[in-house]
């Protein structure tokens, strides 16, 4: 197997099944279904299109403005990473949002630090856990349980993070592993990391895109025909080629980080207290503001609020500042699917989306 979607073979293995490109569920039906209970959000996925001509020229200005602190910030969670003594690492990225950046963790390990890094791209799925066959390949083909390290791109509340703690914990009781849980990100707005190179909610560019920064590989499914012994589910996106950036974007990121080396000897982990403090209250004021009653509804941080306006059915986007260059491609995405805006100055991210509920018609 080598599934490495549109990017080099040598720069990733998806140990993903390729589904056929069928089945898809409308974004409006997809959300009753899932608020309803009567289908989970893994089961199903929603059609991409191709990103308008408009968001490709504010997704080419977003790489102009924060590529190079993207490259900065994987360049020093790969000095961070590069600290262990093992020198075979097994770089396991969290598909899709992760990929990107573990394509270029992995690339910087090899090339700058010199480590033998093998990068692997993952599913995990909230409530259902990390794909155990997709772990239980990577450990066949020798790797070390200390030698895999998780990376992902950013946090939000944490979802993830807490996942994937509680399915390892699982795993190395189902097979006297012992794999730590640690996860590895740019920004970690909730605190949630074990090793984050920022805890600041910044624009990071390939958050802004779906599988045409991603490898062409959509969002990842666990479908009713999936067995014990399978890998998670993706579609490939074949038709999306002509529009495709993900080669052509890690490829930046590499010679930009490069051009920074030797690194950054003495960096530190960001300050993961002070995310937690800052993420809970904002999230205990917004639940009570808006009158939420599931978590589940906010999503908070740039990332995770063009997630929202990208796949799921928003309520409410709100922003500290409709002039930000960060927000730029939030404000089209809200324009182009008329979702209300909201500005509060004191918000303490960039960006919060708010998914409508289904109760409310």
């Amino acid at each position: 197997m080598n599934f490495s979607g549109s990017y080099r073979r040598d720069d990733v293995t998806f140990l993903l099944r390729r589904l056929p490109m069928h089945g898809f569920v409308g974004v409006q039906e997809k959300e009753k279904l899932i608020q309803s209970g009567q289908r989970h959000y893994s089961q199903m996925l929603s059609p991409e299109s191709a990103p308008s001509e408009r968001y490709m020229r504010v997704f080419d200005e977003a790489c102009r403005a924060n590529n190079a602190r993207m490259a900065r910030d994987c360049l020093r969670l790969a000095t961070l990473i590069a600290r262990r003594s093992l020198h075979r690492l097994a770089v396991v990225s969290l598909a899709r949002g992760g990929t990107p950046v573990g394509v270029v963790v992995a690339r910087l390990l090899r090339e700058l630090f010199g480590r033998e890094a093998t990068h692997y791209s993952v599913s995990i799925v909230r409530d259902r856990g990390i794909d155990q066959a997709a772990l239980r390949h990577i450990l066949a083909r020798g790797h070390r349980p200390e030698s895999l390290v998780f990376v992902d791109g950013w946090t939000g509340k944490g979802v993830i993070a807490r996942e994937l703690a509680a399915s390892i914990a699982d795993f190395n009781r189902r097979h006297q592993a012992a794999l730590g849980a640690g996860l590895h990100v740019l920004s970690d707005l909730a605190g949630a990391a074990e090793c984050a190179a920022s805890s600041e909610d910044y624009l990071i560019p390939s958050s802004i895109l779906n599988a045409t920064v991603s490898g062409l590989v959509s969002r990842t499914v666990m479908d009713e025909q999936m067995g014990a012994e399978d890998f998670h589910g993706c579609v490939y996106y074949e038709q999306f080629v002509a529009h495709d950036r993900s080669q052509a974007f890690v490829d930046e990121l590499v010679r930009l980080a490069l051009a920074q080396a030797p690194g950054e000897p003495n960096a530190q982990a960001a300050d993961a207290r002070a995310a937690r403090v800052r993420s809970q209250a904002y999230l205990d004021g917004a639940m009570r503001r808006y009158g939420v009653a599931d978590i589940n509804l906010v999503k908070p941080g740039i990332g995770e609020a063009t997630r929202v306006l990208l796949r799921r059915v928003p309520r409410l986007l709100v922003l500290r500042d409709a002039q930000a260059p960060e927000v730029a491609h939030l404000a089209v995405l809200a324009e182009e699917k008329r979702v209300p805006v909201e500005i509060d100055p004191a918000l303490p991210y960039h960006a919060v989306s708010l998914i409508r509920s289904a109760s409310d018609g």
